[in-house]
């Protein structure tokens, strides 16, 4: 068998173009380049049956490390928690009050693209302190 070499993350959504351009914002992520033969994504999406035009979009880290993330618009909402989120690492390493405000800082910024707080799920002697969030159409994730 052989080994597994990527990792895609898929999220169901009504806005993959949306939704994809918020976690560039959020990871530092870049669009990839359009397919050959294409000056940029508006001319391949109009190249596409109308059904299919937006359907899909994706991102991906620039540096090649992260796993692509891919967007597919899909007829019905989210409805219940995610059983899968992502966990934006913004206080690795830190501890107590100086892990918090990295926390904070990141929320506040990522409130300002659209993002809502849910709630601080603070360290309890196992796990350190967490910002549970959720992004543009919903999904939840966590700032830890």
């Amino acid at each position: 068998m052989a080994p597994v070499r990527q990792v895609q993350v898929t999220f169901d959504c009504a806005e993959p173009e949306r939704l994809a351009r918020f976690w560039c914002e959020v990871l530092g992520y870049v669009l990839p380049p359009p397919p050959k033969g294409f000056a940029g994504w508006d001319e391949f999406h109009r190249s596409l049956p109308p059904e299919r035009q937006g359907a899909g979009f994706a991102c991906v880290d620039p540096s090649g490390a992260g796993p692509r993330l891919y967007f597919q618009r899909v007829p019905e909402g989210k409805v219940v928690k995610n059983r899968v989120h992502l966990d934006v690492r913004v206080g690795t390493g830190l501890v107590g009050e100086e892990r918090l405000a990295a926390l904070e800082g990141e929320c506040a910024r990522l409130i300002a693209l659209g993002a809502e707080r849910v709630r601080l799920l603070r360290a309890d002697g196992y796990n350190e302190s967490c910002l549970v969030m959720r992004d543009i159409e919903g999904n939840e994730f966590c700032l830890d």
